[in-house]
């Protein structure tokens, strides 16, 4: 790989849905190099709400192909996939970041004592302890879901063809809003859906907390893994 530019490699769901600027799928959202490989038949109902069941062998070889093209580090576009974080990283010769829920603890670590880190996710029934766990999360994380039946969650659960943005970002807003005035200990929000950065700010003028998400997330992780010597090595 030595004569390859070094980027990063992203795992993508098989949609078919609008990316606005901040989602994760869209590579203007990034000021470094990203390389996408579509994982066929990862639809966001399989993956959501059937837990990604069967689909890690799929989502390796992706990886692998990514890998060969001369990425030094794997993400995804989709939070519930830190499902398969642990068997990722244990696959794969370089890191893997799979999901914004892994800021978690890191978030909570630096608020003050008594506040938690909240999350925002597309389906709060399916963001159970085994994906909090997978995430190094507590499993007592305050977590508030997008309604069932609004704009955002139904264009991206039925992957359809269109996304009215301002209403998918009212939706997202709603759901922080909801989650501050149930669990006032919130004093910062994990944004789990990898379709949730364009609403990044809406989401923090709106409750006034700090707010991270994906698009922060696999930035950060860049950084990190950028600077390495085996990236160095690579380029």
């Amino acid at each position: 790989m030595g004569s390859v530019s070094p980027a990063l490699g992203v795992l993508m769901l098989d949609t078919r849905f609008p990316r606005p600027l901040g989602d994760v799928g869209n590579p203007a959202s990034f000021d470094f190099p990203v390389r996408y490989a579509v994982v066929q038949g990862a639809s966001p109902q399989r993956v959501v709400l059937e837990q990604a069941a069967g689909l890690l062998p799929p989502f390796i070889d992706a990886a692998q192909a990514l890998i060969a093209q001369g990425c030094i580090g794997i993400t995804t576009t989709c939070g519930f996939l830190v499902r398969f974080q642990s068997a990722l990283a244990q696959a794969l010769p370089v890191p893997v970041m799979t999901s914004s829920l892994m800021q978690i603890a890191a978030v909570e670590a630096d608020l003050p004592a008594g506040q938690r880190a909240g999350v925002i996710t597309i389906a709060a029934a399916q963001l159970d302890a085994a994906c909090l766990a997978a995430a190094g999360a507590r499993a007592d994380t305050p977590v508030e879901g997008v309604e069932a039946d609004s704009e955002f969650a139904q264009r991206i659960l039925n992957n359809d063809a269109t996304l009215d943005v301002a209403q998918a970002g009212r939706d997202v807003v709603a759901a922080a809003l909801r989650l501050t005035a149930r669990c006032p200990q919130v004093g910062a929000l994990v944004l789990e859906c990898t379709n949730m950065p364009p609403y990044r700010d809406a989401v923090q003028r709106a409750t006034g907390l700090p707010v991270v998400d994906a698009q922060t997330a696999v930035s950060a992780f860049w950084r990190s893994i950028a600077l390495s010597p085996q990236s160095r090595q690579q380029d």
